[in-house]
C-alpha cells in the first residue's frame, strides 16, 4: 500500500501518517513496536531525542530490513546541554538512531528555549545546511512562537506538531492562520483523544452517525478513529498515531481508502467540537486564560 503524502514548503513530499514513539512508548524499547509498524506498511517514524527511544527506534528500522531511502524519519530536539547545539544535539540523535539523516527536525517545546528561540532557530538552519534533515520545524509552537521565529528565518519552517483535534481545533485558529500565510503543515498528536480520553463528549453522536453514512456508502467496516483521521487528512494535516495492535496499524493507514466526509460533515464536526474547548495534553502547550 503506497501511502499519500502532503507537500511541504520546502519542496520535500511527507507520508500524510506518521507511527508515532512517544507517550506509549516513552522511555521503552520501540524496536518490536517499530518493526510492527513497518511491517504492516507505516513508513513515516516520529521519535525525539526527549522519548529515550531514539536507540532503539534505529534499531527496529535496521531488523526491519528497509531500505533508508523508503522511510521517513523525524526526530526533536530536546532541552540542549551547556555548549551543544541544534545541530550538535542531531549528530548525537543520527549516531543513536543509525543513520546518515534524518528527513525532519522539529524543536520540540518552545518552553524548553525561554529567550533563545531566535537563536535555537538560527541553529536548526544550519543542520538543515549541513545535510543531517532535509526539513526542519517546530512542534508545540503557539502563534506568538512562530511570529518570533518568522522574524530571523531565512528557511521556513515546514511542520507545526500540536495536539490537534475537533475539541482544540478553535483554539488553534491563530496557529491555522499563520500556517496557511506560510504554508506550514499542521501535524496532529492526540488527534483520535475525543474518542478515548473524552468519551461522552457532544464529538459522540455524531462521529457516530458520519461513521454510519461512511459504511454504508463504503460497503465495508468503518471505525471511529477512521472517521477522525479523515477529518485531518482531508483538511491537510499530518497525523501521528501509534497502536501496538498491528490490525488497528493498518486500520489508521486505510483511513486514505475509506469515502471521504462530505463538506456539510466536515462543518458539523468542526461547529460540534467548537462547543467544548478541551486539551489533554495541557503540559505541552502554554496555559490559556
Amino acid at each position: 500500500m503506497t501511502v499519500s503524502t502532503l507537500p511541504l514548503n520546502d519542496g520535500h513530499q511527507v507520508p500524510w501518517i506518521a507511527f508515532g514513539t512517544g507517550t506509549a512508548l516513552f522511555g521503552k524499547d520501540a524496536e518490536t513496536a517499530i518493526r510492527l509498524a513497518i511491517d504492516n506498511g507505516f513508513t513515516h517514524l516520529d521519535g525525539a531525542q526527549v522519548y529515550g527511544n531514539e536507540d532503539t527506534l534505529g534499531d527496529g528500522v535496521v531488523a526491519s530490513g528497509k531500505p533508508r531511502s523508503e522511510l521517513y524519519l523525524t526526530t526533536k530536539l530536546g532541552k540542549l546541554q551547556p555548549g551543544a547545539t541544534p545541530k550538535s544535539a542531531l549528530q548525537e540523535s543520527l549516531k543513536k538512531m543509525k543513520v546518515d539523516y534524518v528527513d525532519l527536525y522539529l524543536i520540540h517545546q518552545a518552553s524548553n528555549h525561554v529567550g533563545q528561540l531566535k537563536e535555537i532557530w538560527k541553529g536548526m538552519e544550519e543542520a538543515q545546511r549541513a545535510g543531517l534533515t532535509k526539513s526542519i520545524g517546530v512542534s508545540n509552537f503557539t502563534a506568538d512562537n512562530l511570529k518570533t521565529i518568522l522574524e530571523v528565518a531565512t528557511i521556513l519552517p515546514a511542520v507545526n506538531q500540536v495536539e490537534a483535534h475537533p475539541y482544540v481545533w478553535k483554539a488553534l485558529q491563530p496557529n491555522l492562520a499563520i500556517h496557511d500565510q506560510y504554508k506550514i503543515v499542521t501535524s496532529s498528536y492526540g488527534g483520535l483523544s475525543p474518542l478515548f480520553r473524552g468519551k461522552g463528549g457532544p464529538l459522540d453522536s455524531v462521529v457516530e452517525q458520519i461513521r454510519a453514512r461512511l459504511e454504508k456508502t463504503r460497503g465495508a467496516t468503518v471505525s471511529d478513529g477512521q472517521v477522525l483521521n479523515k477529518w485531518l487528512q482531508q483538511k491537510g494535516v499530518l497525523v501521528v498515531t501509534t497502536s501496538s495492535k498491528a490490525e488497528r496499524i493498518r486500520e489508521y493507514l486505510y483511513t486514505q481508502n475509506v469515502p471521504e466526509l462530505t463538506p456539510e460533515e466536515i462543518a458539523l464536526i468542526d461547529t460540534t467540537g467548537g462547543k467544548l474547548h478541551q486539551r489533554y495534553f495541557r503540559d505541552n502547550w502554554p496555559s490559556e486564560s
